[in-house]
């Protein structure tokens, strides 16, 4: 009787338990599923409640340097789950965070009428490097990236995970979207 008791109390005292579960994209992927795919540079980020309250998500704004895919206007916001609103904090594992003058290349999505997010949480970032002494600009892209349907270990200082300037990478992205290989 007590082991009944002991069982039906840590039934009754769990909690819901959620996980994300992420599976890798391929380039083709990425390009093809986003409907914005655009250049900039962060000039604001701002953390905000839910409508229900549930959750708190970060809006970003982008000054838009030039779209490779789509271009609804000179700025681009889009929402990130996670945040920090006062003393509450959400925080989504996955999820990139930004700050302000941060250079990207993002490809965003969005269903209906909603506000873009960035494909697959981190897999749409591909962050911009700025070399101070020469101004070049590289892409760095993301760790979890799909390269076919066979499962890949992800291996420190991969040489397929090369940099490209900005100029290689939207070709990149342009031959994607053309239907070429990568």
């Amino acid at each position: 009787m007590r082991r009944i008791i002991v069982i039906v109390m840590v039934m009754l005292s769990s909690c819901e338990l959620r996980a994300t579960v992420l599976v890798p994209a391929d380039f083709h992927e990425i390009v093809a599923e986003s409907q914005v795919i655009v250049y900039g540079r962060v000039t604001a980020v701002r953390a905000e409640w839910s409508d229900d309250r549930s959750r708190i998500d970060t809006l970003v704004t982008v000054l838009a340097g030039s779209y490779l895919k789509g271009g609804p206007g000179s700025t681009v916001t889009f929402r990130v789950p996670g945040g920090q609103v006062g003393r509450y904090r959400n925080v989504m594992i996955g999820a990139p965070q930004f700050q302000p003058g941060e250079e990207a290349v993002l490809f965003l999505s969005a269903s209906g009428p909603s506000i873009a997010h960035i494909f697959g949480l981190s897999q749409g970032l591909y962050r911009v490097k700025v070399d101070s002494r020469t101004g070049r600009r590289t892409v760095v892209p993301p760790v979890l990236t799909a390269d076919g349907d066979a499962p890949q270990t992800i291996v420190r200082g991969d040489r397929n995970r090369r940099q490209l300037s900005l100029d290689e990478f939207a070709a990149t992205v342009r031959q994607a979207m053309s239907g070429g290989v990568r």
